[in-house]
């Protein structure tokens, strides 16, 4: 009895060893718990400074708009409410010039920089983005083709214009990623044939130029630059429409996606993972992602390859959180470098694609510094 009793631990010890994670830090569950809290902060906070940002922008002008009004006129929009006489003025410049304009940006910038992200995590490659796999030329030699069959007149949110765009996208993509299957190409391989899809692409686009009229032309310009000039509630809802229904989509792909860039493709088959289907599946998302914000907004490159990398840096590589945080990253990226372009050399206005390269070049080098430097 007495050596029964003596091996038999005693409720005390039980549970002081229940209590033991917590007495000496978090188990693996609570560290986990902690980080998804962490992480869940960092988006919350990250959806304040998108929309401080947004309103930023459609105060800054020389119209005399302050931040306080253009968050006012925000709300008067979502929400409807009465406009004093002495307001008319200021509300019609953000509600229907600069608003729009933001909003446009806001939404091609997430839209790019979440059809990245996708891209370098299927893809296992950092340097993969809608631009360098030719994506983004082609769907602006689409819209191109468009606008010169219209006569130049055609607006950016027509379906001729998007529809056109995306099939260009889509045709480029399944051609780059058939002959990259077919081939077994390595991925430094794909971004080569990328290139070059993109070099003919930009050639197409360049000799579109040349046939075409100067009302044609200036059309066509506006694309080959990226620009949100002259944005409209339309197109905002096309692009916000095509953001918030395939961002959700994405996200129910997360551990997928996790799984084939984490642990690789074998290691994703074996986990039950399909990595074709889901490989092709999601790429095409993203292209039909990027299609159209290149339709509506032109050919804006450096958001979709420095925009997941921001995001990364901030909220780490788990997609769950990385799309949400790289559409965050993008947008306000994008949005930033309007505002920068409009008032920077004001009245006359910077093309954003200009700015958003002009911008994202040196921030990309200095990612790149620091994380050799890390290793």
């Amino acid at each position: 009895m007495t050596a029964r009793t003596a091996a038999r631990p005693p409720a005390d010890s039980r549970l002081t060893a229940d209590s033991r994670p917590t007495d000496a830090g978090p188990g693996p569950r609570g560290l986990r718990r902690a980080l998804g809290n962490h992480r869940l902060l960092v988006l919350v906070v990250s959806v304040v400074v998108t929309v401080a940002v947004v309103a930023g922008s459609t105060a800054v002008g020389t119209s005399g708009v302050t931040v306080a009004d253009a968050m006012r006129i925000l709300w008067l929009r979502v929400a409807g409410g009465t406009i004093e006489p002495e307001f008319v003025q200021s509300y019609a410049i953000v509600a229907d010039l600069r608003l729009p304009r933001a909003l446009l940006a806001l939404a091609a910038g997430a839209a790019l920089s979440v059809a990245g992200a996708v891209m370098q995590g299927l893809l296992r490659n950092p340097l993969v983005s809608p631009f360098t796999l030719g994506v983004s030329p082609a769907a602006a030699f689409g819209a191109s083709l468009a606008i010169l069959l219209g006569g130049g007149g055609v607006a950016s949110s027509n379906p001729l214009v998007i529809l056109s765009a995306l099939a260009c996208a889509g045709v480029v993509t399944m051609l780059v990623l058939g002959l990259a299957s077919a081939r077994k190409m390595a991925v430094a391989t794909l971004l080569l044939l990328g290139i070059a899809v993109t070099q003919l692409f930009e050639a197409l686009t360049a000799g579109l130029q040349y046939i075409a009229n100067e009302n044609t032309l200036q059309a066509i310009v506006r694309w080959t630059l990226g620009s949100v000039n002259d944005a409209s509630w339309t197109e905002v809802r096309v692009m916000g429409a095509v953001v918030v229904v395939l961002l959700p989509l994405l996200l129910w792909f997360a551990k997928d996606m996790n799984a084939i860039a984490f642990a690789g493709d074998d290691a994703a088959r074996s986990l039950g993972v399909n990595v074709t289907v889901v490989r092709v599946g999601l790429i095409l998302v993203s292209v039909l992602l990027a299609s159209v914000a290149v339709s509506l907004c032109g050919v804006i490159g450096f958001v979709g390859l420095v925009g997941p990398h921001i995001a990364r840096l901030i909220i780490g590589a788990n997609h769950q959180y990385l799309l949400p945080m790289s559409a965050l990253s993008g947008g306000v990226l994008l949005v930033a470098a309007d505002t920068i372009g409009r008032t920077v050399v004001a009245p006359s206005v910077v093309p954003v694609g200009i700015v958003v390269a002009m911008l994202g070049a040196p921030v990309f080098i200095y990612l790149i510094m620091t994380r050799r430097a890390s290793k």
